[in-house]
């Protein structure tokens, strides 16, 4: 069965900041390309939920959290089975200290 991918409102956020960042930084077509990028990278939790490591940093969470690598950014989520869905939680910019992590909710 598909899952279907919900993103919270703190990784809608973050999607925001970096579309924000690149379109001052780059320009407006860069920053929609890592945006869809980013969203395109999720896709494959439809079908393989499983297919990231899980995020050591988060542990000690009540939910098993998960990540996915693209460039510089963690796509950190986890599986809701009861409700059949993967939730986004974080994109995670790896350039920060790996600490910051821990804000994801």
């Amino acid at each position: 069965m598909e899952l279907k991918i919900y993103w919270t409102a703190f990784s809608k956020t973050e999607l925001r900041k970096i579309f924000d960042y690149y379109k001052e930084n780059a320009n407006i077509t860069i920053a929609k390309k890592q945006i869809l990028e980013i969203e395109s990278k999720t896709t494959i939790l439809k079908t393989h939920p499983s297919v990231g490591q899980q995020e050591e940093l988060l542990k000690d969470r009540e939910q098993e959290f998960r990540y996915l690598v693209l460039k510089n950014y963690k796509i950190i989520y986890w599986i809701n089975h009861k409700e059949n869905l993967v939730v986004i939680s974080d994109i995670f910019d790896t350039r920060q200290n790996p600490t910051k992590i821990q804000k994801v909710k």
